[in-house]
């Protein structure tokens, strides 16, 4: 049997204002979320709000590439 494509792809989500504005001083990184996406429904590059704790607020975090 030949294996199908799977639809379902690990995707990782990035603080989009971190990379903007550059990280303070005091903090060790970038925000990063680990998620998953159907391929077929959004295949477009994938934005959510999520909490970055280094700005301290919500911020629209956005799709990287592995």
């Amino acid at each position: 049997m030949a294996k199908r494509k799977d639809a379902r792809v690990t995707v990782i989500l990035e603080c989009t204002s971190c990379i903007r504005n550059g990280v303070k001083k005091g903090s060790t990184g970038i925000s990063r979320y680990i998620t998953q996406k159907n391929r077929h429904n959004t295949p477009n590059r994938l934005e959510l709000r999520k909490f970055c704790p280094y700005c301290f607020k919500h911020t629209i975090h956005g799709e990287i590439k592995k």
